[in-house]
């Protein structure tokens, strides 16, 4: 262990992973970066990716949700359904 070029070759291979960590994560961060762009133009040209309920299975599970709300509300409230 006390090769010096043991230490070098353990110095380089820590420092490889070390730039592969910060490339991949420079990577994912353009990406969001990326994202979020594409959302704020979105917006700003008036397509607005929420407001899109024309999709009956979207108001299926939305109706839902809010009967389940309502139930949730009625237990709290002490009311029998």
């Amino acid at each position: 262990m006390t090769d010096p070029n043991y230490y070098m070759v353990m110095a380089m291979a820590t420092l490889a992973g070390l730039g592969m960590v910060t490339g991949a994560g420079l990577a994912g961060w353009r990406g969001w970066l990326a994202l979020k762009r594409q959302e704020l133009a979105m917006l700003q040209h008036g397509d607005h990716p929420q407001a899109d309920s024309g999709n009956a299975g979207a108001r299926i599970e939305i109706a839902d949700l809010k009967e389940r709300i309502r139930k949730l509300e009625a237990i709290a409230a002490g009311v029998d359904l």
